[in-house]
């Protein structure tokens, strides 16, 4: 591409990093986020937490969006009691990319949820999660494979038609769907890996498992090409 579409990725803040002699508060992005963008022709963009009342000045600025990984969204967000299992609350970060998400969907701009991010797209569409199940992040810090099916007729399946392995680590998933949204691929034990907006609504996936840590980039590129076309397109 000529002119490589703007990819945002959201970031978060580490307190305690280390540069040197130097120990401040980072925004800190895994690297396979931005090396994914960029292979699939997209110019990457880093996106802290800031005020969410900005969120739709940001999305104004972008050709696409993506959620990234991270901690457990907060269940207040989706009415639930905290489960025991359930990470502290990253309060600043899920007011933050709750407003990213909606401000993209309003502006119909591409987005993309990557396991944290895929949640918080179910929880913005009003979804509810599982807030713990056991088999999907099976040695701590160390990322797992297993199979994920597509369902036919949907705009993941078009993109990756065959049954795959890929990179997973997350201990919640997808309950009662948000508003609109299909589940578009299943794990072998039924947990809903992916899910995305009927294409009449543009451009909108989710996936549980992890991409960046992969080869594949099939439907990081296919958001990043549905970037390039503008707002409100549906692409494939």
């Amino acid at each position: 591409m000529a002119d490589r579409p703007l990819i945002g990725v959201s970031t978060y803040l580490e307190s305690g990093t280390r540069w040197g002699v130097w120990e401040l508060e980072a925004a800190l992005l895994p690297a396979g986020y931005p090396r994914l963008v960029q292979r699939a022709g997209g110019l990457a963009a880093m996106l802290p937490p800031d005020d969410p009342a900005r969120a739709a000045a940001t999305v104004a600025r972008l050709d696409g969006l993506v959620i990234a990984g991270g901690p457990d969204v907060d269940p207040v967000h989706y009415g639930a009691e905290r489960h025991p299992r359930t990470g502290a609350p990253a309060r600043e970060r899920d007011a933050w990319e709750l407003a990213l998400t909606r401000a993209a969907l309003a502006a119909r701009l591409p987005l993309l949820g990557v396991c944290r991010g895929m949640q918080v797209l179910n929880v913005a569409l009003g979804g509810t999660l599982t807030q713990h199940i056991e088999g999907h992040a099976e040695t701590p810090g160390v990322f797992g494979r297993h199979l994920v099916k597509p369902v036919p007729g949907t705009r993941y399946a078009a993109l990756v038609p065959e049954e795959t392995s890929v990179p997973t680590y997350h201990h919640q998933c997808v309950d009662r769907l948000g508003r609109g949204l299909v589940a578009s691929a299943h794990a072998e034990d039924g947990t809903v890996e992916a899910i995305e907006l009927p294409e009449r609504e543009g451009w909108v996936v989710g996936v549980q498992w992890h991409p960046e840590m992969g080869e594949d980039e099939r439907v990081m590129r296919a958001m990043v090409e549905a970037a390039g076309k503008g707002p409100g397109v549906a692409g494939s």
